[in-house]
């Protein structure tokens, strides 16, 4: 994932950027003048990108590159959960801590991170204000519309939810 605070330009197949001031995502080809995030799939070293993360994607497999943003109130959590594919997430406000693999992390504005999807992940945010990111997962093209969300506690699923995930777009993966 990239971050571009004078604007981006992306052209070939699975790139999608971010339109951070108008809270919009693109498809390639795009651009956006302002202030942008991009995420691209593909062979390169990563060199110059915010963060990078191998990934191995079943090649059996139909994938999906699925762009949305998840806000949360103060005091917001996600309890403990698993997602179908992973993704990297940029924190755009607020303050998220994440908590992995016996591993916690809390992080602010700019800052990126990576989830692998099986690893189960709680995240707590600011008591004091509002936050939000913008990821890119990388789904089974089954999960096309739909929540990928996996509580670890079933129970979890029944409570009340303090996150709001909204999709900006969906994309198939072109090999």
């Amino acid at each position: 994932m990239f971050q571009h605070a004078g604007g981006a330009a992306v052209e070939g197949a699975n790139r999608i950027v971010y339109d951070i001031d108008s809270d919009a995502a693109h498809g390639a080809p795009a651009a956006v003048d302002g202030r942008a995030l991009v995420w691209e799939l593909g062979d390169g070293d990563g060199s110059g990108a915010l963060l990078s993360a191998d990934v191995d994607l079943d090649p059996g497999t139909e994938w999906l590159m699925r762009c949305d943003r998840v806000d949360f109130g103060p005091g917001g959590i996600a309890h403990r959960h698993t997602h179908p594919g992973p993704g990297i997430r940029c924190l755009l406000f607020g303050e998220i801590t994440i908590e992995t693999e016996g591993t916690e992390h809390t992080y602010g504005p700019g800052e990126a991170w990576f989830e692998r999807g099986p690893d189960p992940v709680l995240a707590t945010t600011s008591t004091r204000e509002p936050s939000a990111f913008a990821r890119v997962l990388l789904l089974p093209a089954e999960y096309a519309g739909r929540r990928t969300i996996r509580y670890v506690d079933p129970a979890d699923a029944d409570k009340p939810k303090t996150q709001r995930a909204t999709i900006f777009l969906e994309q198939p993966v072109i090999r």
